[in-house]
């Protein structure tokens, strides 16, 4: 932007010649002088030269100052050993919309700053203290944090490169979401491991089913793949939500119960059996009978006292194959969670 330009710009928005016209968040002017010919102030000027020796010192003096860090342009600038920790204080600095790409933020102390919305792509923060920090729709794609202090950090749902995945797929660009989803992949398989390093598997195990998710996207619409790692995602969630496992097995009892209630199982007393005819005291009984057949059919007991007739011989045999094999996996991913 060139010096008339810039002029006609600020006259129409009401700022001062003299001041950077970076808006923040709230929609709030930076105000503060700005840098030679350049629109914007030394801080959110993407193309002065930050190499210089001191600008550590000058940004901790800017933290300490109470001013907002909210996008600052600090490519490649070195800042290791920084120390940003807002003494007394339970919530950190606001680093927010700010570019760190390819920075040096090693043994950064940078405990609970709000770095939402930045770019921390490819930075170096190896042996940081991140602990409380919130890395929300952040960047982190090749971000070093091995070594790095990870506790009740704040990651937010969703990596940035997969809602840009789904934006991609809504459109219908298959190959640009591709590219965003193994991106994704990258940092979720980045962070789920340093995470199992620090015994953060909680954290790990979420990391994990994002990493897979992201991987199925990849794959055709169509695929038989596809359909078979969707399956085990509602199933298990990947093996890290047993919870749904037991969902399951109680989704497919309930509604064995109701075939067997409307087909009919054989017992001493006789067939049970759905009757219109009957009081709904006698029908709320059967419906029981049916249901604890169901119970004994999906855990293979088999005691003996009811027995499949017709069309319910069928739904009996795909119920116990599949009570089986829901016992098993049950167990499998219940052992993996209780392991870790």
């Amino acid at each position: 932007m060139n010096k008339t330009s810039f002029s006609n710009e600020a006259s129409e928005n009401g700022l001062e010649m003299n001041q950077c016209i970076y808006r923040y968040r709230d929609g709030c002017q930076c105000g503060v002088e700005r840098h030679g010919d350049s629109p914007f102030c030394y801080w959110h000027d993407p193309v002065v030269d930050k190499s210089d020796h001191y600008v550590k010192e000058d940004l901790e003096a800017w933290a300490k100052s109470g001013k907002s860090m909210d996008g600052f342009q600090l490519k490649r600038v070195d800042l290791s050993n920084i120390n940003l920790v807002k003494r007394g204080s339970k919530t950190g600095y606001s680093f927010r919309d700010a570019d760190l790409y390819r920075a040096n933020l090693n043994n950064a102390h940078l405990f609970a700053v709000d770095f939402s919305g930045s770019s921390l792509m490819k930075a170096n923060m190896s042996g940081s203290n991140l602990h409380c920090a919130n890395l929300e729709n952040c960047n982190l794609l090749g971000v070093d944090i091995s070594r790095c202090r990870l506790e009740n950090i704040s990651w937010g749902g969703f990596v940035c490169q997969e809602i840009k995945a789904k934006e991609a797929l809504k459109e219908g660009e298959q190959l640009l979401a591709n590219d965003h989803c193994q991106e994704a992949e990258e940092i979720y398989r980045n962070i789920r491991k340093n995470c199992e390093k620090q015994g953060l598997f909680e954290t790990a195990g979420y990391f994990f089913h994002r990493e897979m998710v992201v991987r199925r996207y990849q794959m055709k619409s169509n695929s038989f793949g596809r359909f078979v790692s969707k399956m085990v995602d509602i199933f298990c969630g990947y093996g890290e939500k047993p919870l749904r496992v037991v969902l399951f097995s109680m989704a497919l009892i309930v509604m064995c119960a109701f075939s067997y209630y409307f087909l009919g199982i054989s017992g001493s007393e006789g067939m049970v059996v759905f009757d219109s005819g009957r009081s709904w005291q006698a029908n709320a009984m059967a419906f029981a009978n049916c249901l604890y057949y169901s119970v004994v059919t999906f855990t293979t007991l088999g005691y003996g006292d009811y027995t499949p007739v017709g069309f319910s011989k069928v739904m009996a045999a795909l119920e116990a194959f599949a009570g089986s094999f829901t016992m098993a996996l049950f167990v499998v991913v219940f052992v993996k969670k209780m392991t870790r």
